[in-house]
């Protein structure tokens, strides 16, 4: 995958030594033009350093550049993480001739240690003169810390005769929940977009897309997901009709990176949508949901391909959600197991269970009491969880 057409954006990646074995660990973004930005965070109480600074300078609505580094989180650094975040800022500017205010700084690793940098300078210089329109791949896998595979999806649209595009890439495969937990992802777009409408369709497609998937129910201290927009293609997104393209240009790309977060989430096999309707209100709707995809034993009857359907009206009945449990249905893909809470027998189970060998499925719950409904992505709960994360630091 290429970001080629995404006129005024470079990228690059090198080796800086964050990471063993030579693997690629610093990347860098810039737009050779000032770009609006906007931003979403972690909503953990733990903000690393990255994410402090980067939350104070949002407020001046203008970014040129990006950098992050993987195999080092710099959080809970002290005031040696804000001043080494600081200086990845400092050395990035001299480095482009622009002003440290316009750079941006993002990391994701190892919680606790200082960052290495010496080797980071080094390879900031280095990416100083490596910049490329087709390096947004090499960026994207920069920025992997367990992930297995690099996510990065482009858009191309098309507005009053300017054709415009939108690429995003983004890290993260575990730690993962709701509220903008455990992930880096940077969009940019060659659109021109005013800074407080980027923010407004920022956080909208945040909360529809990367705010619906779930692998293991754990917040992370650096999530970060940034949108920068330079105008470079001369298309100008003001309208209502306009925004409203844009927007659903925007989520579906969201969209699409969240499912491959999940896909590539820490030994997944499984990629589930959990779907709730007929609920009372959204967030009812909404909680059961999460309440399904985090759930330890639903997780593991995924992976052990068991049609337990008592396990999902277990965790329903601990959400938030209000409903009687003889109204309830269930489907697996397009088979239906469970109406106005009585099980169907072996057939459906039988049924199901083929459902349930497959890579992807939906599991629709209908709680019968209402008409609203929401989804949440998530995958099943392996043994190779356990080992990744029992020797994520030796």
């Amino acid at each position: 995958m290429s970001a080629k057409g995404c006129q005024g954006f470079l990228a690059g990646a090198v080796s800086a030594g964050v990471k063993k074995e030579g693997r690629l660990d610093l990347g860098l973004i810039y737009s050779n033009r000032p770009a609006s930005v906007a931003g979403v965070f972690t909503q953990n109480r733990v903000k690393a350093a990255p994410v402090q600074i980067c939350q104070e300078k949002l407020k001046y609505g203008i970014c040129r550049a990006v950098v992050v580094n993987s195999g080092n989180a710099n959080c809970f650094t002290g005031l040696r993480g804000m001043a080494d975040a600081n200086a990845m800022c400092t050395l990035v500017a001299d480095a482009l001739n622009i002003e440290e205010a316009e750079v941006l700084v993002a990391s994701t690793g190892v919680i606790g240690q200082p960052l290495p940098m010496e080797r980071i300078e080094k390879g900031i210089l280095l990416l100083g003169r490596r910049l490329s329109r087709y390096d947004f791949p090499e960026l994207s896998r920069a920025m992997m810390t367990t992930d297995t595979v690099p996510k990065l999806f482009t858009r191309r649209g098309r507005i009053r005769d300017q054709d415009f595009h939108i690429v995003g890439v983004a890290k993260g495969s575990g730690m993962i929940h709701p509220d903008m937990a455990t992930l880096l992802a940077f969009i940019c777009t060659d659109a021109a977009i005013k800074a407080d409408l980027l923010q407004s369709m920022l956080a909208k497609g945040v909360n529809r897309t990367l705010n619906r998937i779930s692998i293991d129910g754990d917040t992370s201290t650096n999530d970060t997901a940034l949108f920068l927009a330079n105008g470079a293609s001369n298309a100008v997104i003001e309208s209502e009709e306009d925004i409203h393209y844009f927007q659903d240009l925007l989520d579906e790309l969201l969209l699409d990176l969240g499912k491959a977060l999940v896909k590539d989430g820490e030994g997944v096999t499984k990629l589930v949508e959990i779907r709730i309707k007929g609920a009372k209100t959204p967030k009812e709707a909404l909680s059961a949901a999460n309440t399904v995809a985090t759930s330890p034993l639903v997780k593991t009857a995924f992976y052990g391909e068991d049609a337990n359907w008592g396990r999902l009206l277990m965790a329903i009945g601990r959400s938030e959600a209000q409903f009687d449990p003889e109204k309830v249905s269930i489907y697996f893909d397009d088979v239906l197991m469970v109406v106005d809470g009585a099980g169907l027998g072996m057939d459906a189970e039988k049924a199901a269970t083929q459902v349930l060998k497959k890579a992807e499925y939906r599991i629709l719950i209908d709680l019968g009491v209402g008409t609203a409904g929401e989804s949440v992505f998530t995958g099943d709960l392996t043994v190779d969880y356990i080992h990744i994360n029992a020797d994520y630091r030796s």
